[in-house]
């Protein structure tokens, strides 16, 4: 780099020509971007920091919110109890069974002469299931085909119209009906004509208690029905 010509004036000496070069202020410029560096590297530290104390506390809350959900639902049971159907060849009855695949029961809720026994007043929802397997084959040409049809009912003895200790006064309070198929001759004898399908129905009552309650179907559709687990049930939970 060319330098500046000063010219000093050294008394009593003859005036002198010095020469004085100027360098860049290159330290200065290093120095300064070694503290931005450090700087950004702080600002970046700190900024990790404070994002995973945040993430640690929200999730502490998270876990918290969890185990306390978690404890009102286990600390709040209600009465429930649900029962898996065996058709019964000897009685020709649906049997409800008591500790076979499904079942449980909780708070009172209890089976007595295969009848769902309301423990207390309350509302509760009322649900069953039936599951059949029915045959729509016909051995010969008839005129006179009919519709077949499967249905599941639950019917209800109630405190509130009992005559006596002794339920014999039963009302309807769910019922459905599903056409399975309709009766038809066959042109292929090896041919698969079952026709397989599920009445469910389930709704909120008003129940009192020692209400009883029952299912009831068409006694010709219970060799029909399949029992197999999850595919028959009945059961009462209470709101």
């Amino acid at each position: 780099m060319k330098g500046d010509t000063v010219l000093l004036d050294m008394a009593p000496c003859t005036e002198t020509e010095v020469t004085v070069t100027r360098e860049p202020s290159t330290h200065s410029w290093k120095r300064t971007g070694a503290l931005l560096t450090i700087t950004l590297c702080f600002a970046a530290a700190a900024a990790v920091i404070f994002f995973t104390v945040h993430y640690k506390k929200l999730h502490a809350v998270e876990a918290d919110d969890l185990r306390h959900t978690l404890r009102q639902i286990s600390g709040n049971v209600r009465a429930a109890i649900h029962l898996d159907g065996e058709y019964n060849k000897t009685l020709e009855i649906l049997e409800w069974k008591q500790g076979m695949d499904q079942y449980h029961a909780e708070l009172d809720l209890t089976l007595d002469n295969n009848e769902i026994v309301i423990p207390r007043r309350g509302l509760y929802f009322v649900y069953s299931q039936a599951s059949f397997r029915v045959s729509c084959h016909l051995d010969h040409d008839s005129a006179a085909r009919k519709m077949v049809h499967v249905s599941n009912a639950v019917k209800l003895c109630s405190a509130s119209y009992r005559n006596t200790e002794e339920c014999k006064n039963y009302e309807t309070i769910l019922h459905s009906v599903r056409t399975a198929c309709e009766k038809k001759v066959s042109h292929n004898p090896k041919a698969d004509d079952k026709w397989f399908g599920s009445v469910y129905m389930g709704a909120v009552f008003n129940l009192h208690e020692g209400d009883r309650l029952k299912t009831v179907m068409d006694n010709k559709f219970l060799p029909l029905l399949d029992d197999k687990s999850g595919n028959t049930f009945f059961g009462v939970f209470a709101l």
